[in-house]
């Protein structure tokens, strides 16, 4: 077996090779640039060596750069990860030629597969569903429009090279067709330097199912089941799931074999994914395979019982596969979502800055199933505007689906992130769905069911009695151990009753609460009496301590977890998709907050501001132009997405403070109205 590897990627899939490598006895070495010089993968490494600015086209796509610190630390071999050169056919060429192991598939099949014009091509003579399309090269806008109508409205315009959801439009008539070509290419010459595009008939509410395969150099190949990663916005993954809640065994087999068929074609030699989109009636036609490792692999390592790294590893070296066909089963359900560093209540703008407080919670055994975290960060570690804004994959594996998504939910409720915003009440918001619940998914679902965005969701009951009771107990705590500490109380009694009012969601809900002093060091149990809420007094039992910034507790039998910190006048509470802040008070102070005018927000619509640090990519309107609420401003790129600053108002432009292709700062005053 290798004795040392090198890992040409950095974050969350660093961090996870490392720990595979580890557990086999394998030495690893990490490459960093100077954004990642302290970062949680380079501590974890045996070894690491620097090789370049933050920028990846200076670092983390310097093939030169990466094979002289596999030759200077004896690295036998390399894993690619995903994303940067994991896919570039350029890459494992040049390892070969310096005599350095590529851990993924060889280089005929990364080239046959990589291109999607050519896999589509390739695929159709394999005898791999295809879906109608044009395969040929699109010079311009015009030929894009003539193509689209002949294919039939809507279509999907698509850059050639490249993946996650970048240079992808989907047109539903000539303009969108002229416009997305045109914004496709852009986006898709800046991602990959490369502006080849194709079209493709877009299929209506399809479903985004993949089949994992596994191949080896002695011709063996199998798939590893399916996994559904339906639930998408802007083309990119939020939420993957194994099994499908929609296959069944014969469309599962029938999918598996053609991907089999497919990699074999290729002689397809390590871990990879042939991605397919299906219909209503479960017709699947061929999307594109990708060469590498999924982001979303822990899932099907959850349902399978394999490591999918060991097993690229061990390919690598020439092992041959332990598993056959026969031998893959299913075991219980697996769901994850993407914890990114992103704004949802400002249209998911990246979120940039350092993690000043970020704990995990525990993984393992959480209710009835288990959870898992895959992540690259520290408390500590920043969110740079250079990379993918991933914070964590959390992954809920149970005997059932409901058990999977339950437990991922509680994994969620636990995880606690300040410092930058992550999307955790977003997802949580998905997965609570009842469609989300039924299975009912499909790729346009996140559109279909928050159509203007994403701004929070109404609180259930049990959220109110969650919230409710965790601020009471907060704000008894508090108040109870000051006066302690003033010496305004002559200890003990033994308990100790206090009557409340919760302002919370626009609600006055009074609340009875018998805390023991005993508990008031660091959590304990009381009983509150809640009749609004609660038909009956009711038990709360919860360890939390002051200064910590997340309250675990049991309602009667229920569990639950908010995330908590202190306001100026109350605290701000998030349990799931709902956020507030909960003032604790007297019934006096509540007869007067009930008499406080509501304050009037100021127009700030008629300053337009940047979202993010970022790049000034065009300026789409001109002094004196009127515009209307919705058109599009300009375009500022961050993270490697283009994302498009648009008019809140109707209005003229009267100054713009920026032009195309300068730098940025969040807040920077980019334009003004009338």
């Amino acid at each position: 077996m290798f004795k040392k590897i090198l890992i040409a990627n950095r974050g969350e899939i660093a961090v996870r090779v490392i720990k595979t490598c580890r557990r086999m006895g394998i030495q690893t070495v990490a490459v960093y640039s100077e954004a990642d010089a302290d970062s949680k993968a380079v501590d974890m490494a045996d070894e690491a060596v620097f090789i370049g600015p933050p920028a990846p086209g200076e670092s983390y796509l310097q093939i030169d750069k990466i094979i002289q610190a596999a030759k200077d630390t004896g690295a036998e071999a390399v894993h690619p990860g995903f994303g940067f050169l994991s896919e570039n056919p350029k890459f494992p060429a040049a390892l070969e030629e310096a005599g350095i192991v590529f851990i993924g598939p060889n280089v005929r099949a990364i080239e046959a597969m990589g291109d999607k014009i050519t896999s589509k091509k390739f695929a159709a003579e394999a005898g791999v569903s295809t879906v109608p399309g044009h395969m040929g090269l699109i010079e311009d806008a015009d030929e894009a429009v003539k193509i689209a109508a002949e294919i039939g409205f809507p279509v999907m315009i698509k850059a050639s090279a490249g993946g996650g959801g970048k240079g992808m439009r989907i047109a539903w008539d000539e303009a969108e067709a002229r416009d997305g070509f045109k914004s496709a290419r852009s986006e898709a010459k800046s991602s990959f330097g490369d502006e080849r595009i194709f079209i493709e008939k877009f299929v209506v509410r399809p479903r985004h199912i993949e089949i994992q395969v596994l191949g080896d150099k002695h011709g063996n190949v199998i798939h590893l089941n399916e996994r559904e990663c339906s639930v998408q916005r802007r083309n990119q993954k939020v939420l993957e799931e194994a099994p499908s809640p929609f296959l069944d065994k014969s469309t599962r087999e029938a999918m598996g074999a053609q991907a089999v068929a497919l990699s074999k074609a290729v002689d397809y030699d390590s871990a990879g994914t042939v991605e397919f989109i299906v219909d209503a009636d479960r017709n699947f036609y061929f999307l594109e395979m990708n060469t590498r490792l999924q982001v979303e692999h822990p899932v099907t390592e959850l349902t399978v019982g394999l490591d999918l790294v060991e097993q690229m590893i061990r390919v690598a070296y020439g092992e041959e596969l332990k598993i056959r066909q026969k031998d893959v089963k299913i075991n219980g359900w697996a769901v994850e979502a993407r914890l990114y560093a992103e704004d949802p209540y400002r249209g998911f703008l990246p979120s940039i800055g350092r993690l000043k407080r970020y704990k995990e919670p525990a993984e393992g055994k959480l209710g009835d199933g288990t959870l898992r975290i895959d992540s690259g960060v520290r408390e500590g570690d920043e969110i740079s505007m250079f990379y993918d804004p991933m914070i964590a994959k959390v992954i809920g594996h149970g005997d059932t689906r409901e058990a999977a998504i339950d437990t991922l939910l509680a994994g969620l409720d636990r995880y606690h992130v300040e410092g930058v915003t992550a999307n955790a009440p977003f997802l949580a918001a998905c997965l609570g769905e009842k469609d989300f619940r039924r299975g009912d998914i499909h790729t346009g679902y996140i559109e279909e069911h928050f159509p203007e965005g994403f701004h929070g969701t109404a609180p259930t009951e049990d959220q109110l009695r969650y919230l409710t009771a965790a601020a009471a107990f907060i704000h008894t705590v508090n108040i109870r151990r000051a006066a302690q500490t003033s010496g305004r109380i002559t200890p003990p009694p033994v308990a100790h009753a206090q009557e409340w009012d919760v302002l919370l969601d626009g609600r006055r809900i009074p609340v009875e609460i018998d805390l023991p002093d005993a508990a008031i060091g660091g959590g304990g149990e009381a009983t509150l009496w809640m009749p609004e809420l609660v038909g009956e007094p009711v038990t709360l039992k919860s360890a939390w301590r002051p200064g910590t910034h997340l309250f675990e507790g049991q309602l009667g039998d229920e569990r639950f977890a908010v995330s908590f910190s202190d306001r100026t006048e109350g605290y701000w509470l998030r349990h799931r998709g709902f956020t507030c802040v909960a003032i604790v008070c007297t019934h006096t102070s509540a007869d007067l907050h009930a008499l406080l005018p509501e304050k009037e927000l100021g127009a700030s619509a008629k300053m337009v501001e940047s979202p993010m640090p970022g790049l000034v990519v065009s300026i789409d309107v001109e002094v004196g132009q009127e515009v209307k609420a919705g058109e599009p401003l300009m375009v500022i790129e961050a993270m490697k997405m283009e994302n498009v600053l648009r008019a809140e108002i109707d209005g003229t432009i009267k100054t713009l403070h920026a032009k195309p292709g300068q730098s940025v700062a969040a807040d920077e005053l980019l334009a003004e109205f009338e």
